[in-house]
């Protein structure tokens, strides 16, 4: 169990440090020492189900995960995101809050806003 403990304790704060959303390939990646893949699947699912960080999908499809920074009593991410297509990064706009409604017989469970095009740091490259 404290082994456990200390991979979502890892994770948590190698996420939290990234001014990107991850994926979990990178983690992995990066802390393959401490845990193997599957365990780096699970942990990301119990930060993403006790709201500390939340689930991105690109453009691509791939899941990737960022710090949740403004969430308090409600989890909520109806912010941008942004996918670069060069460099495949992601990264929150949470300065760009994006409002939507659905009729009331529906329950919604995620929300995925992602734009794609060119990051800063790709377009200074061009």
């Amino acid at each position: 169990m404290a082994r456990k403990t200390e991979a979502k304790r890892v994770i948590l704060e190698y996420i939290r440090k990234s001014e990107k959303a991850v994926s979990p390939a990178e983690i992995h990646h990066s802390h393959k020492e401490l845990c193997d893949r599957v365990t780096v699947y699970r942990v990301l699912d119990r930060l993403v189900n006790e709201h500390k960080i939340h689930r991105i999908v690109n453009t691509d499809g791939v899941a990737n995960y960022a710090a949740c920074h403004s969430c308090s009593t409600m989890h909520q991410h109806d912010h941008l995101h942004f996918s670069c297509e060069r460099c495949k990064s992601v990264t929150c706009l949470e300065n760009d809050r994006v409002e939507f409604s659905v009729p009331n017989n529906y329950e919604v469970k995620e929300v995925f806003f992602t734009l794609s095009g060119l990051c800063p740091d790709c377009l200074n490259k061009s």
